[in-house]
């Protein structure tokens, strides 16, 4: 299984990252503020009960009297009531929160993967991305948004306590109090500690997802290869380094939650030992001990809730990390902001600005590598004119898709420029080019839906009489309308209730549907049996007409109708002309093609 070389991540406690999380509760500041008021509300609702139990043991039960105890109990109900109410509205508010954040964060996040250049996708596996997108972000919303008001209603109930501690015996509370310290001291220890561990289960989840992926994704090849027993000893390899790490994780938060506990009970046998001493001196009446203890064993529930929430803030900054790291990513490919203010951006274009597109696409002095990788292209020359179907023949890495990707954007030369009806394309709006863009692979994709739908995806607004004319251009519409359900024939996940050349043709008809200016066929009848390939090479000489068009073929049969071919041997052009033109020269084409040609007649032989 692949592996996806993941960033490091070292910082013990990231307060610029924390900060960049929070503009994504900017949209909240209303929902926030009621849940401040209510958690404060809430806070000094828990204070006031010690409170009235002091006042009660005061004038109630020492002196023995119960005159005016009605209105106590009164006071006690209805601030219950008030407790019950806020409770709910705090739920109530949380969980919108919580909800809209994880919304607003995945939306940005599938907006970036959007943005992002073919570079990003070739470096990272689909399972990395799905952890991020999913169990991250659920992470992230569920910290933030519970996280931050609990917090919020441990500091100020620890205030109000504090401050009512000092108010009723300023020394007892000092006495109470010693233990603070000492919890602080703890707590930066178990940080750095707790924050590695998650980070490392953070991480490990990711390759688990992974891994999920590449097993699904590649069911029949490990079937054919009968890899099963060693795919899942793979995966029990890394799903053992998650139990480590999770072990980990949990030993030390468990540790750390008792030794908070511990101060806890600490501080209360301090209030009972100094505070009992008062009272039998007469320094300290009974309800005010009886406080003090009330005081200490609530004083140390939100530190409590305060240490599961550092635990959880650990777990989350290790998926904040992974997640902004994702939606922070910049294209490799771009539009300066210049291009941008007068062209518009992907999702907001100015199209009354663009230019139309003739077709005009030359190569000036291009050289290209990909990242850590040799040149693939070095001082590469092409003039292709408007309407010219230009093939790429050529050994497997000869260069052949590098220059298409090159000519469709997907990548940009490291040198050199390649122009567009003679302007340099990275003057135009990425946008623009790739809206006049078709483009069929050897393996098409088709997504979850109906033909129609699949086939309308080249252009939304595309009318059913739109799509079926498509369809007849690429003559799909016959296999169409013998299905049982036509054009709402549901496809399956990837196309696969379909034959491949079934797949093709409806890939063919969605991207003429967009009625693209440049055209690229890759491979597209490779895949596909002769009867099927028939089909498609008639559709390829209807929709190619009128458009700039470049097919790499491994068939030569489907390119023999080709303005210019091209003959590519390790990023340069060996031989150039039309079909007949390179048969006369008796080079590398000639050779191709007439081996291409006795196996092909050997196979109608033996079928017949």
């Amino acid at each position: 299984m692949s592996m996806y070389k993941e960033e490091e991540y070292k910082k013990r406690f990231d307060w610029g990252l924390w900060k960049k999380l929070l503009n994504y509760l900017k949209p909240y500041k209303k929902h926030l503020s009621i849940l401040g008021i209510v958690v404060i509300g809430l806070a000094g609702i828990d204070t006031i009960f010690p409170l009235l139990t002091k006042y009660a043991v005061d004038n109630f039960i020492v002196p023995k009297s119960f005159v005016g105890l009605w209105r106590l109990g009164l006071v006690y109900v209805l601030l219950i009531l008030m407790q019950a109410v806020i409770v709910w509205l705090f739920i109530a508010v949380a969980g919108k929160v919580d909800m809209g954040l994880c919304y607003d964060i995945r939306k940005k996040g599938f907006q970036r993967l959007q943005e992002l250049s073919f570079t990003y996708y070739d470096r990272t596996q689909v399972g990395w991305l799905m952890a991020r997108m999913t169990s991250d972000i659920s992470r992230l919303g569920d910290t933030i948004a519970w996280g931050l008001v609990d917090m919020i209603w441990g500091f100020t109930m620890m205030l109000a306590m504090t401050g009512v501690m000092f108010y009723l015996n300023w020394k007892l509370a000092l006495i109470v109090l010693s233990v603070v310290p000492v919890l602080a001291i703890i707590s930066l220890f178990f940080q750095k500690k707790i924050l590695k561990s998650y980070r490392l289960v953070r991480k490990t989840n990711s390759r688990i997802t992974g891994a999920f992926n590449e097993g699904i994704m590649g069911a029949k090849t490990t079937k054919t290869l009968v890899r099963e027993k060693a795919n899942l000893r793979e995966f029990q390899d890394i799903t053992g380094e998650m139990y480590s790490s999770s072990v980990r994780a949990a030993i030390m938060s468990s540790l750390y939650l008792p030794i908070v506990l511990t101060l806890g009970c600490i501080g209360t046998a301090l209030a009972l030992w100094f505070g009992g001493e008062s009272v039998l001196l007469g320094a300290l009446s009974y309800g005010t001990l009886l406080a003090f203890i009330s005081y200490t064993i609530q004083f140390f529930e939100p530190v409590r809730e305060l240490a599961r929430i550092f635990a959880e803030l650990q777990q989350a900054q290790a998926s904040a990390e992974r997640t902004l790291s994702m939606i922070e990513t910049e294209p490799d490919i771009k539009d300066n902001p210049e291009i941008i203010e007068h062209y518009g951006d992907m999702f907001e274009p100015k199209k009354e600005n663009w230019p139309e597109m003739k077709g005009n696409i030359s190569f000036c002095n291009v050289s290209f590598a990909y990242k850590g990788g040799e040149k693939v292209l070095k001082d590469f020359n092409l003039d292709v004119k408007a309407g010219e179907t230009i093939a790429l023949v050529g050994e497997t890495g000869s260069g052949k898709s590098t220059i298409v990707n090159l000519a469709c954007r997907f990548y940009e030369p490291t040198e050199g420029e390649i122009l567009i009806d003679g302007v340099n394309y990275r003057k135009r709006s990425l946008l623009w080019l790739h809206a006049h863009l078709g483009y069929v692979l050897q393996t098409p994709h088709l997504f979850s839906g109906t033909i129609e739908e699949n086939i309308r995806y080249g252009r939304l607004n595309a009318t059913d009489e739109e799509i079926e004319r498509a369809a007849k251009l690429v003559n799909a519409h016959d296999f169409i309308k013998q299905l049982e359900d036509g054009y709402q024939t549901e496809v399956g996940e990837g196309g696969g209730r379909l034959s491949t050349g079934e797949k093709q043709l409806i890939s063919f008809a969605r991207a003429i549907l967009a009625d693209p200016r440049i055209f690229v066929l890759d491979e597209a009848t490779s895949s596909v049996d002769t009867e099927t390939e028939k089909v498609i090479q008639e559709a390829i000489e209807t929709v190619l007409e009128g458009r700039t068009n470049f097919i790499i073929a491994h068939r030569l049969s489907t390119i023999r109708s080709a303005d210019r071919i091209l003959v590519i041997h390790e990023g340069k052009v060996t031989e150039e002309g039309n079909h007949y033109d390179l048969l006369k020269q008796k080079g590398y084409y000639y050779r191709l093609y007439t081996n291409q040609f006795m196996e092909e007649r050997e196979t109608r032989l033996i079928n017949a």
